[in-house]
Parts: C-alpha cells; sequence; structure tokens
C-alpha cells in the first residue's frame, strides 16, 4: 500500500501525525492565528478580525481593526495619520524576521519575500508573504508567453 502525502488531506496535522504539515483551511488558520498572537504580544493588542489567504506561492494576511494605542489615536486625532503608518511598517521590518520564521516553520516553504502595509481608515493591515514553492491544493494559472493584442478594423 502507498503512503499518502500529509499534504494531501485538507485537515493536515492531525492529531495522531503531529509532525504532518497542516494544510488546507487547518493552515490558513494557524496563520491568522500566529499573527494575531505576535501582534498582541509586541504591539500591545491585536486585530478584531484576521483572514489568510492563499493562492499558490503567496500567503496574505488581512487583519482589520488593529486598534491604535492610546499615543497613535492621539496622533492620528491631531492629524498626524501618517507618522502613524510609518512608524508600524518601521515596526513591520524589524518584525520581519519573526512573521517569516511563523510562515517558514507553519508552510514548511521558504519565504523569498515579505511585505506589510498599513492603512489607517479603513484600518487595514496586509502581511503578504511569497515563498518558494507553491502550497499543495491552492493554485493559480501562470501566464508565460502574452500574445500582442490583435487590431482591429
Amino acid at each position: 500500500m502507498e503512503a499518502t502525502p500529509p499534504d494531501a488531506h485538507a485537515g493536515g496535522g492531525s492529531d495522531s501525525d503531529p509532525e504532518a504539515p497542516l494544510a488546507g483551511g487547518r493552515l490558513l488558520s494557524a496563520i491568522s492565528t500566529r499573527i494575531v498572537q505576535m501582534m498582541r504580544e509586541h504591539y500591545g493588542r491585536g486585530p478584531l478580525k484576521a483572514k489568510t489567504y492563499a493562492l499558490d506561492d503567496i500567503v496574505v494576511c488581512v487583519l482589520r481593526g488593529s486598534g491604535f494605542t492610546p499615543l497613535e489615536q492621539t496622533m492620528m486625532d491631531s492629524g498626524d495619520g501618517p507618522r502613524v503608518v510609518a512608524m508600524r511598517e518601521h515596526f513591520q521590518d524589524m518584525m520581519a524576521k519573526r512573521y517569516k520564521d511563523m510562515i517558514e516553520e507553519l508552510t514548511r516553504r521558504k519565504v523569498l519575500a515579505f511585505l506589510s502595509q498599513a492603512h489607517v481608515e479603513p484600518d487595514i493591515t496586509i502581511e503578504m508573504f511569497f515563498i518558494d514553492r507553491p502550497l499543495d491544493g491552492f493554485g493559480a494559472v501562470e501566464v508565460l508567453d502574452i500574445p500582442k493584442p490583435r487590431r482591429f478594423e
């Protein structure tokens, strides 16, 4: 009898095999949960909602309602929202290694690039990871040779 690859099951990482990689919804949920935990630990608060998407070799976590610290809110109330965004972006640069290590641990893929973007109103933050190879079960179509458009007369 042939062994089934661990990523073949949408559940992945079952209690019977804790070493099996997470897959499907369990992987996406684990990523959302870990990012929220890291934000709570290092920002002092976390988002109200977190949703992770995976497509091929891209993982995106969308955080809504991250909430601002009293310091950040005071700055925003005085019209200094861009400085708050810049401060958060700088902080995300400092956190990049922790985020990348977490994604690599959960996906068992190498993170090639990490991008983070914060937006004030509405309060949305995006954490995006490009990984070295596609995640099983999360496909995409790649177009390599795009034909030139035909002219219609």
